[in-house]
């Protein structure tokens, strides 16, 4: 078995004795942008560039035409991108209007609001809107963005009821892009070398997740419950326990996290927020030297633990840095015994 995170991915049986597993759609391969609802864009500008993440491109107010449940409308945001270790990520404040990131920070707060995934043109996004449609799941949110290239098309699919988190699909250029060379050389990060590794989200759980995620044509989860080790939580030793599911989209791990015993971190994100998109994970070469970096800025880790035998390959770290207050995400570093 393998170590990612804090669980292991488990060895499936045979191929000669078990079933295709069925594989994530081409279509979803890879996340394009998260869109992440906040109340005060200055606010969480401010923090994250505290944190070392200074290439943020202020889109100023924005006035979006488009239908939110059926009903066509227009509504105004502040607008605001950001690339985090890897992720991009548009920061979104609604400031008039009825859209479905103010219902979300109304029933959640600040947070990850969607993953959106790109489609290779109109007809491949009007295509998957179809196929999803006569599977039950409705357009939650539509608009078109006014972009230098041309329009963007988003589209928000209404999944987070069962699944936790808004599907969307988009197509065109958003406003604001870098050009590559141009994104490269602006790229910052924080005062430690990190890679973005995971997306997790916390629910009650696992099983009907899986269920409806299959349903839209995902595959299962693999489920593992690790023994883990050196737990501590804000401080005092740990004594936390949880179920973990593992969904695989490109290059980067889903974690889903259904907690078994606390006082624990997802407990407290259920209480707070909801179930949904609780961290984003960032692989890092010192897991102390990044701990104390942030934690010389105000930011503590309020949960850690480790996996496997120590000093073993296979083994290692995770910690949580308490970044939910600046947006409603927290940071996961992890380290890994190559």
């Amino acid at each position: 078995m393998k170590a990612h995170g804090f669980g292991w991915v488990v060895l499936g049986l045979a191929a000669s004795a078990a079933p295709a597993a069925a594989e994530t759609p081409e279509l979803y391969r890879q996340v394009a942008s998260v869109h992440w609802a906040v109340r005060d864009l200055e606010a969480t500008k401010a923090a994250w560039s505290r944190l070392g993440f200074r290439a943020v491109r202020d889109l100023g107010e924005m006035t979006v035409a488009g239908s939110f449940r059926g009903r066509s409308g227009t509504t105004r945001l502040r607008v605001a991108t950001a690339r985090l270790a890897g992720l991009d990520v548009v920061w979104l404040q609604p400031v008039e209007g009825q859209n479905a990131l103010a219902e979300f920070l109304a029933r959640h707060g600040e947070g990850v609001f969607s993953l959106n995934y790109r489609a290779a043109d109109l007809d491949a996004l009007e295509a998957e809107v179809s196929r999803l449609s006569a599977l039950g799941v409705g357009v939650l949110q539509r608009a078109e963005v006014p972009s230098g290239a041309g329009a963007l098309t988003i589209v928000h699919m209404d999944t987070e009821p069962q699944g936790k988190y808004v599907l969307g699909l988009v197509h065109g250029t958003p406003p604001g892009a870098a050009a590559p060379a141009e994104a490269a050389a602006t790229a910052e990060g924080p005062p430690f070398p990190a890679k973005l590794s995971q997306y997790a989200l916390v629910v009650e759980s696992l099983q009907p997740v899986s269920d409806y995620w299959m349903r839209l044509g995902f595959p299962a989860m693999d489920v593992t419950h690790p023994a883990l080790s050196e737990l501590r939580y804000h401080g005092e030793p740990g004594r936390f326990d949880q179920k973990l599911g593992w969904h695989r989209h490109g290059t980067v791990t889903w974690e889903w996290i259904e907690p078994l015993q606390g006082p624990t971190v997802y407990r407290d994100f259920l209480k707070a927020h909801g179930e949904g998109f609780h961290h984003i994970a960032f692989d890092v070469p010192d897991i102390d030297a990044a701990a104390r970096a942030w934690g010389a800025l105000g930011v503590p880790i309020v949960q850690s633990g480790a996996w496997g035998e120590k000093g073993k390959p296979g083994s290692g770290r995770f910690a949580y840095a308490d970044t939910d207050a600046i947006g409603g995400v927290t940071v996961e570093l992890l380290w890994n015994q190559r």
